[in-house]
């Protein structure tokens, strides 16, 4: 099972829902940069279930420890690692389906692949997982922000209620003001109230979370196989749920003509080579250009539902599966610190990788 991500910066994940704890070991990043466990603290806290009424129940803290590769609140260059322990499984939620495969989870495929699986929350393959990611891509952030780059997604669909302004219009600032995380207050309204709906009826709704990346300067990201995209693709495609990856103009640039799509370049006042639309998403050849990188991340409903659905057993009989446990009816809310934290990851990586690396 491959719970490590990163060529040069470079994390192993470890733990599982209702384990006694999550953790992540960073390896990798430079010596020399002021740890900040306010603010990764302040990221968890993002993340954590029981944010609202929207989200899951389940009650933890998310406090970290850090173990390793800080001293004197600077990173001194060697593996750093972090922990954060579970305080509130409730693992007998999840008795009655020890031996029965939940519709669209990971139940049956974990069985078929390694003959075992932890039903307690779904054990590895739940979002709890993700704490481990959000501590380690605050690190990232931390790094990306000594360098001038700045990632910041938000909440832009919740079923068919599709926020149509463009992100150069909105103050992606105020995502952080309703539980949403949409920054349109009145459309953050109208998706919490529907969401809510959703949830009363025991039912769950997906949605897209879009993420936008300033200040990465151009040649960041590697030619052919391990493009700049491809990338943060395979980071976004990583995180539970997700079901689709697009940047820049995406699929709809799938039906426009190059003449319509192309962005014209020319020399700004500051002798940089810029260009006059961005249509590329940032990112030309595999290689970041120095316009915004912006995408769009797709996640299904959550699969558990509190309404009984077909399923087998392990032993392949007919089964019905009553939904129980605390679960969101929504995940994008809470999953917009964990793109952040991917893309982080993916960038920090390639700032390393890319030629002139260095604090």
């Amino acid at each position: 099972m491959s719970s490590t991500y990163g060529t040069l910066f470079k994390i192993t994940t470890f733990g599982e829902s209702h384990g006694p704890a999550l953790g992540v070991t960073i390896d990798g990043c430079p010596a020399g940069l002021r740890f900040d466990t306010d603010f990764i603290q302040q990221e968890l806290d993002r993340r954590k279930p029981g944010q609202s009424r929207i989200t899951t129940q389940r009650r933890e803290a998310d406090e970290f420890e850090v173990l390793s590769g800080v001293f004197e609140g600077v990173t001194q260059g060697t593996p750093i690692a972090l922990v954060i322990r579970n305080t509130d499984q409730r693992s007998k939620d999840y008795g009655h389906i020890a031996g029965q495969f939940r519709p669209s989870h990971a139940d049956y495929t974990y069985i078929a692949k390694y003959g075992t699986r932890d039903y307690r929350g779904g054990g590895r393959s739940s979002a709890r997982e993700t704490a481990a990611r959000v501590a380690a891509g605050a690190v990232a952030k931390m790094l990306l922000q000594s360098l001038g780059v700045r990632v910041q997604a938000y909440v832009s669909a919740v079923g068919t209620m599709k926020l149509e302004t463009p992100y150069q219009s909105l103050n992606l600032a105020t995502a952080e003001e309703n539980a949403v995380r949409c920054p349109d207050p009145a459309m953050a309204e109208q998706m919490f109230t529907y969401i809510d709906e959703i949830r009363k009826k025991g039912d769950s709704i997906g949605g897209v979370v879009s993420c936008v990346v300033t200040g990465v300067p151009a040649g960041w990201g590697e030619p052919v196989f391990d493009k700049l995209h491809a990338e943060l693709g395979k980071a976004m495609l990583s995180i539970n749920a997700v079901k689709g990856f697009e940047y820049g103009s995406g699929f709809a640039g799938a039906e426009w003509t190059g003449s319509a799509h192309n962005d014209a370049m020319y020399t700004d006042a500051d002798g940089r080579v810029r260009t006059r639309t961005n249509f590329s998403g940032g990112i030309q050849g595999g290689i970041s250009n120095g316009e915004d990188i912006y995408f769009r991340v797709a996640f299904k409903p959550v699969a558990t539902i509190m309404q009984d659905q077909e399923s087998v057993d392990v032993n392949g009989d007919p089964v019905t599966v009553s939904g129980k446990g605390r679960h969101d009816p929504c995940v994008v809310p809470r999953a917009v610190p964990i793109v952040e934290a991917m893309a982080a990851l993916v960038l920090a990586d390639m700032w390393l990788r890319s030629c002139n690396a260095h604090l």
